[in-house]
């Protein structure tokens, strides 16, 4: 019995081995790899809507390619980068680093210095729409967008959105090559996906594998429900499609997990549909609206589950509850368990953020919760993310890029903290508010010794303004006068 195990396993590995060069020995006589397979029985047979070539169960990626991959673009974004001396020391010392840079006609640390990063994009629309991933251009001055025919762009960022780590380019340019669109929601565990992209600057580069598992939460991206394949995905691959087989985009290649910057089998990709949807707020509104409810939340174990007398895992369960928020005017309480979000079911805690995320804020819906061993039907009125809104170098919170600053008002909470004075938080930051040494987090008072408020007031203010200007910067309880020369 061990002599015949024996014998099967090394035929099915000589026919492994063997498959790929399209023929096999089998019983000292050479037959071709449809045979081959067809030995093995039935187990190795090519499975149901399964594409073979060669009379082989392995997919034929070479139409996928054909056709998506003039739409994949490379992307390189340049910008300015702080050094380890920003935000470093002060005083006497402090002042005496950048006047020695400065009196040798060298930019001083304080003021940033070069990067230039890359990444891939693809093109959605025909008219020179691109989608990417947000942190491929944060923070760029400049953008430039290579096609596979060798055709260069400058891109215009029309605006991102850090919350999903989506972003929206504009090239000038017409008849281009589109990539189709697929439903992520269709795709099944195990099914074969495709990516293209360029990692390590290598151009176009074609890599598969497939679907591993569907709504993963990260913890940093609580809001967008991962796709994860185990496609090899490298630095470089980040803004690049997932195909599926019928040739449609599924995704948007976007992190790895890796213990050393490298591929290690786990890959995680936006869904297409998640990513659409921030391309048309972005091109319709010029910023992105997301819901939110105010409460944190965590998973239902099966002990936690007895303990509060539900008769599966299932659901999630409040630990927190915000104040002033949504949840709270609605009466939510900490110890609630969502089971429902208006007809759809919460079986995960992992499930609910991007749910809540993609809804519209000001509407209203119905929460099911169980609370003290029974069910209740909640309405809340969906808040939004504060930070969500922005967009930069282009329409909505974007100020103007002749300054390079993306900005926002302070939320209500940040209002009560201030004092109750006006301001606008730096949400990004780049070109000549980079060099002037603004960071993200600060709080823009003035401009010249007008107060601003809004971006709208910013903007004519600098409409009037000369070649520099005078911001009153707030950072850590400190207030200090910025110089930014726009040019």
């Amino acid at each position: 019995m061990q002599a015949t195990t024996f014998k099967r396993s090394l035929l099915a590995v000589t026919l492994i081995a063997a498959v790929g060069a399209g023929y096999a020995k089998l019983g000292g006589e050479v037959i071709n790899s449809a045979d081959a397979v067809a030995a093995l029985g039935e187990a190795a047979a090519p499975a149901a809507g399964v594409t073979a070539r060669n009379g082989v169960g392995l997919p034929d990626f070479t139409g996928i390619v054909a056709h998506s991959g003039p739409a994949v673009v490379n992307i390189s974004a340049t910008g300015t980068s702080k050094t380890a001396f920003s935000g470093g020391e002060r005083g006497q010392r402090g002042q005496q680093i950048p006047d020695f840079f400065r009196h040798f006609g060298i930019p001083s640390p304080d003021e940033g210095a070069p990067s230039r990063g890359m990444g891939s994009g693809f093109i959605v629309r025909a008219d020179g729409v691109i989608l990417t991933n947000a942190h491929v251009v944060s923070g760029a001055d400049e953008v430039t967008v290579k096609l596979t025919d060798k055709r260069e762009f400058k891109a215009k960022v029309v605006g991102l959105d850090k919350v999903t780590d989506v972003a929206v380019l504009r090239i000038d340019a017409t008849n281009l090559p589109v990539v189709r669109l697929g439903n992520p929601g269709s795709a099944q565990v195990g099914e074969w996906v495709v990516a293209i992209g360029s990692p390590f600057g290598f151009e176009n580069t074609v890599t598969a594998g497939i679907v591993s598992a569907k709504g993963r939460s990260l913890a940093s991206d609580s809001y967008v429900p991962f796709i994860q394949t185990d496609v090899a995905v490298n630095p470089g691959n980040s803004g690049g499609p997932l195909i599926n087989l019928n040739g449609e985009v599924i995704g948007i290649n976007s992190q790895i997990y890796s213990r050393n910057g490298g591929y290690q089998g786990v890959s995680f990709a936006i869904p297409i549909d998640v990513a659409m949807n921030i391309e048309q707020q972005l091109l319709q509104h010029g910023k992105v609206s997301h819901g939110r409810m105010g409460v944190t939340i965590q998973e239902v174990s099966q002990s936690l589950a007895q303990s509060f007398g539900l008769k599966t895992a299932t659901g999630a369960l409040i630990s927190s509850v915000e104040k002033g928020s949504p949840a709270a005017t609605a009466g939510l309480e900490p110890g609630d368990v969502i089971l429902k979000l208006n007809d759809r079911e919460i079986t995960r805690s992992s499930e609910l953020p991007p749910l809540v995320a993609a809804i519209k804020p000001g509407t209203r819906i119905s929460v099911q919760i169980w609370r003290k061993g029974a069910t209740r039907e909640i309405a809340l009125a969906v808040g939004e993310i504060p930070t969500a809104a922005v967009a930069a170098n282009g329409a909505g919170e974007s100020d103007n890029p002749r300054l390079g600053l993306a900005l926002r008002p302070l939320t209500p909470e940040e209002r009560g903290q201030s004092g109750g004075q006006g301001g606008l938080v730096v949400e990004n930051v780049s070109g000549p508010a980079a060099r002037a040494g603004i960071q993200r987090g600060d709080v823009v008072l003035s401009l010249n010794g007008q107060p601003v408020g809004d971006v709208a007031q910013l903007r004519a203010l600098l409409d009037k303004s000369g070649k520099t200007v005078a911001l009153l910067i707030e950072r850590d309880d400190a207030k200090i006068f910025v110089p930014v020369d726009i040019g």
